[in-house]
């Protein structure tokens, strides 16, 4: 049996930027952490109000944030990986949803975390649940942190990871918003978890599982 997840919003209410940015004031500097933090603020009000795409706001701050690792090497790279983890995306996980993919894992399934997140920043989570992930590859190239080839989001999620895994179909699938349809549509138990309300609506016409209540900014 073959389980996909999503992560943010689905394993986890936590963000790697917000992780990273807590990195960069523990470990580059304070002020810079601040000045971070201000320069997204007006895109947030945007984001949280509707006007623009949460996920997709999500999704480009997040890479952008990359580039506020000085002097990355591999190993600072998993560093900076496991301080997200343990500060900021564990300590906000769903442990409901959680403890059901552990249960998929007891009864022999393969668990995957396939997510457009940085694939660095997936394998700690997964590794905490016994999972493998499937991300957005990154590389240093000239001194810098960056992800390699475009996000992997969308179509490109579940292509990438039905090609890699060599099937055409997955047993179980959770996601929570509707860039997760295409993964969720490729399962034979799709289940739409804390969905906003685009997918809620899309789960309940086609009949899916739907778990978890929505959250405050998918109710527009």
């Amino acid at each position: 049996m073959i389980v996909l997840s999503d992560m943010m919003g689905t394993l986890t209410s936590g963000s790697p930027f917000l992780g990273l940015v807590d990195w960069v004031k523990h470990h580059q500097s304070k002020v810079e952490a601040n000045l971070r933090l201000a320069a997204v603020l007006p895109s947030y009000f945007l984001a949280t109000h509707n006007f623009i795409d949460w996920q997709k706001w999500g999704q480009n701050i997040t890479v952008e944030s990359l580039s506020y690792i000085k002097n990355p090497t591999p190993e600072k790279v998993t560093q900076v990986a496991e301080w997200i983890t343990e500060h900021n995306l564990w300590k906000k996980r769903r442990e409901d949803v959680i403890a059901r993919l552990v249960e998929h894992r007891s009864q022999g399934a393969k668990v995957y975390i396939a997510s457009s997140v940085m694939e660095p920043f997936i394998e700690p989570f997964a590794r905490r649940i016994g999972a493998e992930s499937i991300g957005t590859p990154t590389a240093i190239v000239n001194g810098k942190l960056q992800i390699v080839g475009k996000l992997v989001a969308d179509e490109q999620k579940i292509e990438q990871a039905l090609s890699r895994l060599g099937v055409d179909k997955v047993d179980f699938a959770y996601g929570d918003t509707l860039l997760d349809l295409p993964m969720l549509e490729k399962a034979d138990h799709p289940v739409a978890v804390y969905p906003e309300a685009k997918l809620r609506a899309a789960a309940q016409e086609r009949g899916w599982e739907i778990f978890g209540a929505t959250p405050s900014y998918g109710k527009k």
